[in-house]
């Protein structure tokens, strides 16, 4: 998917966002005063759907923001299908995600995308971890208990999936198996890929106006047939193999190798 402003980018900030029309002008200001002047980036705003005024709100800050791009789904299909669809247009080598609703704080983007950096190929997800959550008691506790099953049956080491706040090489995420409910799982997956993870601690904060349009089925009930099948596919995870391709040698033509092995 070409994007309009060709200008080459380090890091793709994707946003998936759905009726969040007051939020995304300060939004969009707290990703630039976190980023400007230290990597060349872009931001890709995916809106999933959404029925108030976020597309004119984007379209109006696009007209003077050239490396602010908008993608739009007909309908709406979900934050797994937001992030993915983002991630696939982003034309940087990093990603980094983050909620639209203002409750992360665009602020602690830097250490993230620096953890990947520094990883050297090693570390396939910096991931957000939360503290001081603004979340009603009842959405804690669904956290909670959501975070503690997926942990004993995957054994991710993670103690928080459901934070936006995560960065990751783009290759590393296209590579995963795709389905809804992917970017909770992602920790298991990277994992499963022998790839290092780097743990931020953030600090969450209320979101600066509207409600949660991703409902209570996304914070909790994660999907026992996910659950199952993310286990199943680490379980059955098998050592990539080495491949080398054989070239012939050519006898009589001067140039050409002799047998070798191409990785």
């Amino acid at each position: 998917m070409p994007a309009p402003d060709q200008t080459p980018v380090a890091v793709s900030i994707v946003v998936p966002v759905r009726n969040e029309a007051d939020n995304i002008a300060p939004l969009i200001a707290e990703i630039a005063a976190a980023l400007d002047g230290r990597w060349a980036y872009e931001i890709v705003y995916v809106n999933d759907g959404s029925t108030d005024a976020t597309g004119e709100r984007l379209s109006a800050i696009m007209a003077k923001r050239p490396n602010l791009r908008q993608l739009r789904h007909a309908a709406s299909s979900g934050q797994s299908a937001a992030v993915r669809s983002g991630v696939r247009a982003a034309r940087g080598a990093i990603v980094a995600t983050l909620d639209g609703d203002g409750q992360n704080n665009p602020a602690f983007l830097p250490d993230l995308i620096a953890a990947v950096e520094s990883g050297n190929g090693r570390v396939g997800l910096a991931a957000g971890q939360r503290v001081g959550r603004k979340d009603t008691g009842f959405k804690k506790l669904q956290s909670r208990i959501a975070n503690t099953v997926r942990g004993i049956i995957l054994r991710d080491g993670t103690r928080d999936t459901g934070c936006g706040l995560k960065a990751f090489p783009r290759e590393v995420f296209l590579a995963m198996p795709y389905f809804d409910g992917l970017h909770r799982f992602l920790p298991a997956l990277v994992r499963r890929e022998g790839l290092a993870i780097a743990y931020v601690d953030v600090v969450d904060r209320p979101r600066h106006s509207g409600v949660s349009n991703y409902g209570f089925f996304d914070r909790l009930w994660i999907g026992i047939m996910d659950l199952c099948g993310v286990w199943w596919l680490i379980r059955r995870k098998k050592p990539t193999p080495v491949v080398t391709e054989v070239v012939a040698e050519v006898p009589g033509v001067t140039g050409v190798p002799g047998v070798t092995e191409v990785k």
